[in-house]
């Protein structure tokens, strides 16, 4: 029998609505039409869910010590793990590290454990790694961590600055949204993309500031200033409902033009007309994400745009106010749920006694709240290394390559005494040094609730039956409870049960005093959940439900002690390194399009490994001819913390003296392409989010004594080469290498990566060359390709990879191009629809094709999700910039 499911996207904020399709065991999805954050859009990563949810690789039963065994034992032995640490060092000796991939019912009941019933405040997630500079930011001005504005915004906005966020590949679907609004209102809104790097989202960019790693602060007091000489100040709304101002423009005021331009490397002219953009436009939305958060200073970069929209009043408004977009699926559920260190449930406070006393007599706590924040992550990991913790869990995260400075982190690992880990996969760079691992379900199995970034409320629902024996997160922490003696208030039956008591906590004693409010779902029962509808909150009871956008602010009434927004004094200060002659470089890092965090689900997709197959640092043209690093190249960067070993990209987009490397790949795809272990556990002092964006690492080409492609069936369990990354192709796997040392023998490496001993060998070798070549087949299947050569190896890729997934004859993949009467497509850019960039700027030659539109025509590129339209805009731009030279 054929369902129609909606359930949400589990990738970025944006949240999209997701219609399944489930007939038997066949999945596949759409998004759903009726869903306000995406009105039926997915992009390339949601678009490809349905390739995501093979059981290849899954956790599927719990192990200790790496052997299989039965709950009761796991479930047992996690229990008396944390008791006795309990006891024997108090509660504090024992952490939870959880998750923006939890869902809310499971933030909810962690966190209910760990501070209600443990007792202690040690329990982290890594959202703090992307969103926690703006919580602190938010609850600094507005008394509370409330994102004011709506999607909507995006359309209605006469001008939008993104800065520290690269849209179009982040939450592709919102920047789909300005893209339409564009085109429905003639150019409206403005855009102003503010980043070191030229991304995909500068292709719609009216103006484009390319200001130095970490200046944010500096450009924004600047903008504060000229807001002051240009009068725009709402002397009506500043008088009634803000305080602070005098101390700010005293801070801004210092900020003339011209050391504005000094601090950020902007030509004067730029800021000028940023500003007077921003002056001219009161229907103003900042877009902010993890370019601001990720810093040192990320607080105050925070507090710097937020001054600015409270100056002007701009916040609060349709078309106006500042607009953080979370990095996660259920970040901002987290949140909603205590699930930082220094946050309580319900948006409560954990230095409020009187918060601390509403939420333990709601749970009937057996012991008063924790008063004090617990462990922020790079301090929870430090605590592990140095003994203090004693027990830890891990939820559905990847800290050893998402944290920084993540070879201390693997360490930490080793030396603490029980490391718990509860995930949906087996073989990761964590579970590996896990004491025991907890098989948790997996998207498309899961059934809760998830929030995005405009505070609307989703479900997520079970397209099939758990496989395995793997268990939702909320019943395994339950599970635990029970055992460590908190049955009773942990006797949930079912996520509805859960969801409910969250609802009826956010509205305890609140009565418009908390900005976090649900109540209307307090008596939700099991039939209402499953037919919930996505809402946005606040949902407060007694108030009739409806689909209108819901704002905050522009009555004026904020969360602080007083009621008023704080203006808050921001100084400039710059990135904690300072590039030097040892290190003169910044290392920037960043997601990609088609990859998700550490791959641990997207890189089992094929489709999503078209795009970019490989780990890579993106260099300014200038940076690498002074380094000798040629396009295609390797070059090895470095500092004391570690080192990475990447191919080059060579660039104009990058700004020089700056290198860009993508955060996805780990030891399970990669020799030594874990960046996070040069990033250096520096934090902002208030929100505790480490500074990600602003490394300093030194640069080294490296001359490998070959390079090499191959193309397998089987995955090889062990790689013999200082080289290599792996990545899914139909019908296996291709693997780009390359060795510092001479191959003895060319064959025998070749017949390890295709793991297998007897098949016919078809093969080429050069000796003058040092260039070998064999294709590997049995019974008349192909199972390898393998291609050396002492320099990048120059072979027609994606036509290869076409030709590994069909039938073909040895002779013509052992070729490695396609032969005069075919065209290699070239590297995906639509993999919706297969359109490689050879196809697509082919068609820009011969048909004199002049706009996306023609191009989607003529290839069908950019037909699909949409993602890929802004590459393509950047492939128009340079064919009509080499056709005048």
């Amino acid at each position: 029998m054929t369902q129609t499911i909606n359930t949400t996207c589990p990738y970025c904020g944006t949240g999209c609505g997701v219609t399944a399709t489930v007939d038997g065991e066949r999945i596949s999805v759409a998004g759903d039409a009726d869903h306000l954050a995406n009105f039926g859009r997915l992009c390339v990563k949601g678009s490809a869910l349905d390739h995501v949810v093979g059981l290849e690789g899954r956790l599927l039963h719990p192990r200790v010590n790496g052997r299989r065994t039965n709950w009761d034992e796991a479930l047992d032995l996690v229990a008396q793990k944390f008791r006795d640490s309990i006891a024997e060092h108090g509660p504090d000796s024992v952490a939870f590290y959880v998750s923006g991939q939890l869902l809310t019912e499971d933030y909810y009941v962690a966190n209910k454990l760990m501070k209600g019933f443990i007792g202690s405040a040690n329990i982290d997630t890594n959202s703090r790694l992307c969103m926690s500079s703006s919580v602190a930011g938010h609850k600094r001005a507005f008394g509370s961590d409330t994102v004011p504005g709506c999607y909507e915004d995006l359309e209605q906005a006469d001008l939008i600055v993104l800065t520290g966020s690269n849209l179009a590949w982040c939450h592709p679907i919102l920047f789909q949204r300005i893209a339409r609004a564009r085109e429905q209102r003639g150019g409206r809104p403005l855009v102003v993309n503010i980043d070191p790097r030229r991304t995909a989202t500068s292709e719609i960019a009216d103006l484009h500031l390319q200001l130095a790693p970490g200046s944010d602060v500096a450009l924004f007091l600047g903008l504060l200033d000229a807001l002051r000489r240009a009068r725009k100040e709402d002397k009506t709304f500043v008088k009634r409902h803000t305080e602070g101002l005098s101390d700010a423009l005293a801070e801004a005021r210092h900020w003339t033009l011209a050391r504005v331009a000094e601090t950020t490397g902007l030509p004067p002219h730029d800021l000028r007309r940023f500003y007077d953009l921003v002056i001219a436009h009161d229907k103003c939305v900042t877009v902010y994400s993890q370019g601001v958060n990720q810093s040192s200073a990320g607080a105050d970069k925070v507090n710097a745009i937020l001054n600015t929209h409270l100056y002007a009043g701009r916040i609060g408004k349709a078309g106006g106010g500042p607009f953080s977009v979370t990095g996660q699926p259920n970040a901002m559920g987290g949140r909603e749920v205590g699930g930082l260190a220094n946050m309580l449930a319900a948006h409560m406070d954990l230095d409020n006694a009187a918060h601390r006393a509403l939420v333990s007599e709601f749970w009937n706590a057996p012991a008063p709240l924790p008063d004090k924040p617990g462990l922020k992550a790079v301090d929870l990991f430090k605590a592990a290394h140095d003994g203090r913790i004693k027990a830890l869990w891990i939820m559905a995260t990847n800290p050893v390559d998402s944290l920084p400075d993540a070879d201390f982190v693997r360490d930490a690992l080793k030396k603490c005494p029980f490391v718990v880990a509860s995930d949906v996969v087996e073989k990761t760079d964590t579970n590996a040094l896990a004491h025991v691992l907890l098989p948790a379900l997996a998207w498309g199995e899961k059934d809760g609730t998830v929030t995005n970034s405009e505070r609307r409320i989703s479900r997520q629902r079970p397209l099939r039956a758990a496989p395995g024996e793997a268990r939702a997160d909320w019943r395994i922490i339950c599970d635990v409870a029970a055992r460590m003696g908190f049955r009773n208030a942990f006797a949930y039956k079912h996520p509805s049960e859960i969801f409910a008591e969250h609802a009826r906590l956010s509205g305890a004693k609140n009565g418009g005093a908390r900005d976090f409010d649900i109540s209307a779902h307090a008596e939700i029962s099991a039939a209402q959940y499953d037919r919930l509808a996505p809402f946005q909150w606040p949902a407060p009871a007694g108030e009739a439900p409806d689909d209108q956008p819901k704002r905050f602010f522009a009555d004026g009434k904020f969360f602080t002690p007083g009621r008023k927004a704080r203006f808050v004094v921001t100084p400039f200060r710059a990135p904690a390194a300072t590039p030097d002659a040892q290190h003169p470089f910044v290392l920037n890092t960043g997601r990609l399009r088609d990859q998700w965090h550490t791959m641990t689900r997207t890189g089992d997709a094929e489709k999503l490994a078209q795009h970019i197959a490989e780990p890579f640092a993106e260099l300014n043209p200038l940076d690498a001819a002074r380094l000798g690093v040629e396009a295609a190249g390797l070059v090895r960067l470095g500092n004391a913390r570690g080192e990475v070993l990447l191919r080059a990209q060579i660039s104009e987009r990058q700004r020089q003296g700056s290198i860009f490397v993508p955060i996805h790949w780990t030891d399970q795809f990669a020799a030594n392409a874990r960046v996070a272990a040069l990033i250096a556990p520096v934090v902002d002092p208030v929100s505790g989010q480490p500074e990600s964006k602003a490394a300093t690492v030194a640069a080294q080409a490296v001359a490998p004594a070959w390079f090499a492609f191959a193309l397998t069936r089987e995955k090889p369990a062990h790689i013999d080469a200082a080289y290599w990354a792996l990545a899914r192709t139909p019908g296996g796997w291709r693997i780009e290498l390359a060795g510092l040392a001479p191959l003895a023998d060319p064959e025998v490496f070749a017949r390890s990566l295709f793991c297998v001993g007897d098949c016919e060998l078809t093969a080429l070798r050069d000796e003058r060359a040092g260039a070998f070549r064999c294709v590997a087949a049995k019974d008349g299947e192909i199972l390898g390709a393998f291609y050396l050569a002492p320099e990048p190896v120059a072979v027609a890729r994606a036509w290869a990879c076409e030709c590994f997934a069909a039938p073909s004859a040895p002779l013509a993949l052992l070729a490695g191009q396609p032969p005069r009467d075919a065209r290699d497509p070239g590297r995906k850019i639509c993999v919706c629809l297969n359109v490689g960039v050879n196809t697509i700027l082919d068609a820009i030659r011969d048909k004199a094709l002049i706009s996306v539109e023609q191009i989607s025509d003529a290839t069908g590129a950019g037909t699909g999700c949409g993602s890929c339209r802004p590459e393509i805009e950047r492939l128009l731009h340079n064919a009509a910039q080499a056709a005048t030279v």
